[in-house]
C-alpha cells in the first residue's frame, strides 16, 4: 500500500489507548469485536459509522496511558488505514508498527484538516493532498 485515500476524522490531543479502547472489554479476543468498541468513550457511534479506509488525524501524544496492545488493534480493526499526529506515545508507535498499523507525524498539516475532508496520503514519498472539504 503506497497510496492511502480517506475521509478525515479528527481528534484532539492526549487521546490515550483508554479512550482508543476501554479497559472493560479487556477480556474480548475476537479482534473484530475489539474493534466495535474503539472509540466508543469519545463517540459512541464511531465504530459503527467509520468506513474501512478512514483516515485518524489527531494532535499531541496520540495513544498516550497504558501499553495494552488492544488499542492499534481496535483501529486496525476497525478499518482505519492511516493515523496522522503531531506526536505519538512511544509505546502506542511500536505497537502499531508491530501490527502492520501505518502512522504519520505531521505537525502542521493536522491545523490545516478537518472531520469529513477528503485526503489522499503517498506513504512511500511522505506527501499528503486534501482532495476535497467536507
Amino acid at each position: 500500500m503506497e497510496t492511502v485515500v480517506g475521509k478525515v476524522l479528527m481528534l484532539g490531543n492526549n487521546v490515550d489507548t483508554d479512550q482508543i479502547y476501554p479497559g472493560r472489554y479487556l477480556s474480548l479476543v475476537d479482534p473484530k469485536e475489539i474493534a466495535t468498541h474503539c472509540l466508543e468513550d469519545v463517540d459512541k457511534n464511531i465504530a459503527k459509522t467509520f468506513r474501512d479506509g478512514d483516515i485518524i488525524v489527531a494532535g499531541k501524544n496520540f495513544g498516550c496511558g497504558s501499553s495494552r496492545e488492544h488499542a492499534p488493534i481496535a483501529l486496525k480493526n476497525m478499518g482505519v488505514s492511516l493515523i496522522i499526529a503531531e506526536s505519538f506515545a512511544r509505546i502506542f508507535y511500536r505497537n502499531s508498527l508491530n501490527i502492520g498499523l501505518p502512522l504519520m507525524i505531521c505537525k502542521k498539516m493536522t491545523k490545516s484538516l478537518n472531520n469529513d475532508d477528503y485526503i489522499s496520503v503517498n506513504l512511500k514519498k511522505g506527501e499528503l493532498l486534501i482532495t476535497s472539504t467536507g
